[in-house]
């Protein structure tokens, strides 16, 4: 990647779970189950991923809403506990604020950006979760942009949500544009096929799957300071 490439970017969007944010939905689950006194177990947390991951895919491809989601995502666990699958929803949502802080190399790397490209966020996460993160990290005002699946009523990749994106953005030039995040499909081929440049976030045993390329490739967000 030149240097020139990278002058004549406009805009830096990212992902933000698991790209500029933390995600560790396994302490988010113990931390919203003491809540009922019910230690949460590994066991526990693969039986969720069972019904979760599934519904997440449907979310992704548009075959379900995010409402939808919220709520099927804790029926087994609200039977259990006798409580509204959409109330653990909303208590999940607050527990994980808490628990996940931005990735090593973000602060800094927005830090070096800021007042030098613009920046956002798409992401296809919940709305509950996004601006409270934000607080908690001091960076609700390093963003330029926040477009959220949930309201959009479409997830990445789905065209949709980055024409919606573009909209916000006054409509640049695609080629000024770089997408940073983690998955290979919704971040990636999703960014790919509006025409901006891509960079994935290659987490340990991740790689992208045959067919799809990113520009570049980072370990670290650390990684991507020393281009900017």
């Amino acid at each position: 990647m030149s240097k020139d490439w990278i002058e004549h970017l406009q805009w830096v969007l990212f992902d933000a779970d698991d790209t500029l944010f933390h995600f560790d939905a396994f302490s988010g689950l113990t931390l919203m189950m003491q809540q009922y006194q019910r230690h949460f177990t590994e066991q526990d947390y693969q039986q969720f991923q069972a019904l979760n991951q599934p519904l997440w895919l449907q979310y992704q491809q548009g075959d379900i809403a995010a409402d939808e989601l919220k709520v099927r995502r804790f029926t087994q666990l609200g039977a259990e506990l006798q409580v509204d699958p959409a109330l653990l929803n909303r208590q999940y949502l607050q527990a994980m604020a808490q628990v996940c802080p931005p990735l090593p190399g973000a602060i800094e790397l927005l830090q070096r950006l800021k007042g030098n490209k613009r920046l956002g966020i798409i992401t296809n996460g919940f709305t509950d979760l996004q601006q409270v993160r934000l607080e908690r990290a001091g960076l609700q005002d390093h963003f330029d942009l926040l477009v959220i699946s949930e309201q959009v009523g479409a997830a990445k990749p789905s065209p949709k949500i980055y024409q919606h994106a573009l909209e916000q953005m006054g409509q640049p030039d695609p080629a000024t544009v770089l997408m940073v995040g983690d998955n290979p499909v919704a971040d990636i081929a999703g960014g790919q096929q509006m025409g901006f440049y891509t960079c994935f976030m290659q987490h340990p045993g991740k790689a992208l799957p045959a067919g799809i390329q990113a520009d570049l490739t980072v370990c670290s967000l650390s990684e991507l300071v020393p281009l900017f």
